[in-house]
């Protein structure tokens, strides 16, 4: 074998030993977790990973116990991020579509500013949306989590959108207005369906924020009902008293189960819609 073959063998074995390394330790605590919430009793640790009896008493008592209200903060989960993920993903189409396709006095410096605020984290604002709702009289509601995640969706998905957006041919809209079609019927009819796999990447990037999020529920929500299942399963561990880690690695199962349905059956869409976005600025 050359110096050159064994090189190169080294390399790729090296790289394939990296890979392995890195993927157990990812798989490894999801593993963890899973297996956890089929393992009688409530403690933390155990001996060995599988369970030696399975059990699913600890799904049960999610939707059974009446100290634990899973289902109701499952439900408040879905709606709000279902909702924010409509409203927030039609925000960014819109503006993305403006800034786009039209230019307008203004448009550089919209762009600036979508770009900047981008730049700065969400929670540094809290304060001040915290006191708007406060003046709204929209704490404790779901209402006030569903305008805060959709007015931020254009911030973070606008640059992207709009990079999609640039890579089809403005001849497709100048075609189209020569047969009289209005601006309206050319973005329903051409660029929504050719926008479809960025529309998919964006959609799913805004229903994980509200679906996993935390600090934000946690300062708006006040009263248990109204909770958040991150919010919800916060309280169970966070006392003493509250140490039941098997039931709270059912919950983390079931919560994890949307998203992971939804990458699994959108990934074609979702590598599209990443890879083509990146292409053009």
């Amino acid at each position: 074998m050359s110096a050159r073959k064994l090189g190169n063998f080294v390399r790729a074995a090296g790289s394939y030993l990296l890979l392995i390394i890195i993927s157990i330790c990812c798989l490894y605590p999801a593993l963890w977790v899973v297996l956890a919430s089929f393992r009688p009793g409530k403690s933390l640790y155990s001996k060995t990973l599988i369970p030696e009896v399975f059990t699913l008493d600890h799904y049960r008592e999610l939707f059974t116990s009446k100290s634990i209200l899973f289902g109701q903060w499952y439900m408040n989960t879905l709606k709000i991020s279902v909702l924010s993920t409509i409203i927030g993903t039609i925000l960014v189409l819109l503006t993305s579509y403006a800034v786009s396709r039209f230019r307008f006095r203004g448009r550089k410096t919209a762009l600036s500013t979508i770009l900047v605020l981008g730049m700065f984290p969400g929670f540094m604002s809290m304060i001040a949306v915290y006191i708007l709702l406060k003046e709204m009289h929209l704490l404790d509601t779901h209402l006030a989590l569903i305008i805060v995640y959709a007015a931020g969706a254009p911030l973070g998905g606008t640059f992207i959108m709009k990079g999609y957006l640039d890579t089809i041919p403005r001849s497709l809209d100048e075609a189209a207005k020569i047969d009289g079609a209005s601006n309206l019927m050319i973005f329903s009819r051409i660029i929504l369906p050719l926008s479809r796999p960025m529309l998919t990447y964006i959609a799913l990037t805004q229903f994980v924020g509200p679906w996993v999020d935390f600090i934000f529920a946690k300062l708006v929500l006040r009263t248990k009902p109204n909770w958040t299942v991150a919010v919800g399963l916060y309280d169970m561990v966070s006392s003493n008293q509250n140490s039941n880690f098997t039931v709270f690695a059912a919950a983390a199962v079931l919560i994890a189960l949307p998203i992971g349905i939804l990458f699994m059956f959108l990934q074609r869409m979702l590598v599209d819609g990443m890879t083509a976005g990146a292409s053009k600025g």
